[in-house]
């Protein structure tokens, strides 16, 4: 046991008068230490029930033979942290809960972990920490909220967003949007819509990581804390066998998580967390074999923002595991591979039936024979960007306008909420990149802006930045290169045309290679925003959306 390093011989008695001071028994040092990875806060409503997740987790490490010992992980709220500074330590965090997370793991000599995450950013960073660390671990999330009711129809917290926007246009009165501010957010749990955090616990089912229901099962049921139980179990089995973390992440699970990001339609966001957990077990991962994956993969699904059915509604379909089952009545994934129930993808999904084709297409009446991403190239995105297709109305997906032009996410949203965006128009708002933002910045308040002024079906927004998974339209994001490294999106001016082809995957400007090249020359970098603190080292050492905004020693 690696455990053994602090808690047996007598080399280890100054450690294990540690313990002795932590309150631990004889008896529990003899059993493995199980590292229990809580993301519990008071600040993410996502978070707010993983203290009750952590309780059962113990509870069933314990039940098996184990000794659970939690640890945290930090975690910010994109809701919180969006339309200001703080969006600009959101992303950058996925990061430190890797980094942070390897060095307890690594520090304390655990035997195995179990991960509770459940919102944007420390889904993927916990991820990316057991690829690290190597160790058996199980993942189980804190589980979605419930969707709000307004005005009769479920609701989420992307229609809150809206609703600023539909008051800043007047068509809506200051009565109304308080009543969906008190209305979408009903319960605790990650937002209900497929979002970036629901679509992360999603795929860390389809990864192997989860066991059925991680994705799905509403954070308010008692099913969730049976769930954490079953997870405390599980992981002393995986010790018992040993089965590790890349022995389940293996580039066959990432293909199927990719697979299934298409089905659910899934957030843009996943385009850079799947990419960064791939560059963690050694798979080079280029966005635009996404596009591969779509063309052959139908979009079973349209959970808000894109459509009116909610992460319980999924849960009631028959979850994750179900989406999977449709998806291999056509061959399109990798059964063989290894999940933490201790069976393979096969086995788990054998037998889970769609329980509504109504929120679960079947495979032979898709919303879309492609998948929900696609992933766009051209002059303007030679190293590509991406846009959530399955969100973007029929009138949008070909489109062509005059650029507007704005260094920063505040400025388009003043134009915006002035009234100085109008039908055909393409927002173009840069330096918001992983290191122009620095930290890319989400661009809900923009897009949600759009929306709520009436333009969501007949303006764009192109942005080096990204979209949360609230996000919906013609929004093309992680545009790379990015402006601040000198990428085309930085040498746009108002006016250009911007021509933007989805089916055909194509985002063009329509200016010469000549007149492209002049302004090249003239381009200076810009002064970076933040010149101390963590975000000028996350600046320093990012690299761009395409490569999932992974963190590289800067070479000399």
């Amino acid at each position: 046991m690696r455990s053994d390093q602090v808690t047996k011989g007598m080399q280890q008695a100054p450690h294990r008068s540690l313990f002795n001071a932590l309150g631990y028994t004889k008896e529990e040092l003899e059993r493995p230490l199980v590292g229990v990875v809580s993301s519990y806060n008071e600040i993410v409503p996502g978070h707010m029930n993983l203290d009750k997740i952590t309780e059962a987790v113990k509870m069933g490490v314990a039940m098996a033979g184990g000794t659970p010992v939690m640890v945290p992980a930090i975690a910010v709220c994109d809701g919180i942290a969006m339309g200001h500074i703080g969006m600009k330590y959101s992303l950058v965090t996925r990061d430190l809960i890797a980094d942070s997370t390897e060095a307890l793991a690594m520090a304390h000599q655990f035997d195995a972990l179990v991960m509770i995450p459940n919102c944007d950013k420390n889904v993927p960073g916990l991820l990316m920490a057991a690829a690290r660390v190597n160790i058996p671990t199980v993942f189980v999330s804190g589980g979605p909220m419930l969707a709000g009711h307004v005005k009769g129809q479920k609701r989420s917290l992307s229609s809150m967003f809206e609703a600023v926007g539909s008051y800043a246009a007047g068509t809506m009165s200051e009565e109304d949007v308080c009543e969906f501010e008190n209305k979408v957010c009903p319960t605790c749990g990650s937002c209900s819509g497929m979002y970036t955090a629901n679509s992360m616990n999603c795929l860390t089912e389809v990864l192997g990581m989860g066991l059925q229901g991680n994705g799905t099962i509403p954070a308010v049921y008692s099913e969730r804390i049976k769930l954490a139980k079953h997870a405390g179990m599980k992981v002393m089995e995986m010790l018992e066998k040993n089965i590790r973390p890349r022995d389940i992440m293996t580039k066959e699970a990432i293909l199927n998580a990719l697979t299934v990001d298409m089905a659910l339609g899934c957030s843009t966001n996943s385009m850079l967390h799947l990419p960064a957990i791939a560059h963690e077990i050694g798979m080079d991962f280029e966005i635009d074999f996404a596009n591969g994956i779509s063309e052959k993969t139908p979009n079973l699904c349209h959970l808000a923002p894109a459509g009116p059915t909610y992460m319980e509604d999924l849960n009631e379909a028959g979850g994750v595991y179900a989406v999977m089952n449709e998806l291999n009545k056509k061959g399109l994934l990798h059964t063989e591979c290894m999940t933490v129930t201790g069976k393979t993808v096969g086995e788990n999904i054998e037998g889970c039936v769609n329980r509504n084709p109504e929120v679960i297409r079947p495979i032979e009446n898709p919303y879309s024979q492609t998948g929900g991403l696609a992933v766009l190239k051209g002059n303007l995105a030679p190293d590509g960007s991406v846009v959530k297709r399955s969100a973007v109305v029929d009138e949008m997906q070909v489109h062509e306008g005059p650029a507007r032009v704005f260094e920063c996410e505040e400025d388009a949203i003043e134009a915006i909420k002035g009234g100085k965006i109008v039908s055909g128009d393409v927002v173009v708002i840069r330096y918001e990149g992983p290191k122009g933002g620095p930290g890319m910045r989400e661009m809900l308040n923009p897009t949600s802006a759009i929306a709520g002024m009436g333009l969501g079906s007949s303006v764009a927004l192109i942005t080096d930045g990204r979209f949360s998974g609230a996000s919906r339209g013609a929004s093309i994001g992680h545009v790379s290169p990015e402006a601040a490294v000198g990428g085309p999106i930085a040498l746009v001016e108002e006016g250009d045309r911007i021509k933007i082809n989805i089916p055909e995957l194509a985002l063009e400007l329509d200016v010469s290679d000549e007149i492209m090249e002049a302004r090249r020359a003239q381009w200076q970098p810009r002064e970076p925003r933040v010149t101390t603190g963590y975000l000028a080292r996350y600046a320093a050492m990012v690299t761009s959306g395409n490569r999932g905004a992974v963190l590289e020693v800067p070479k000399k």
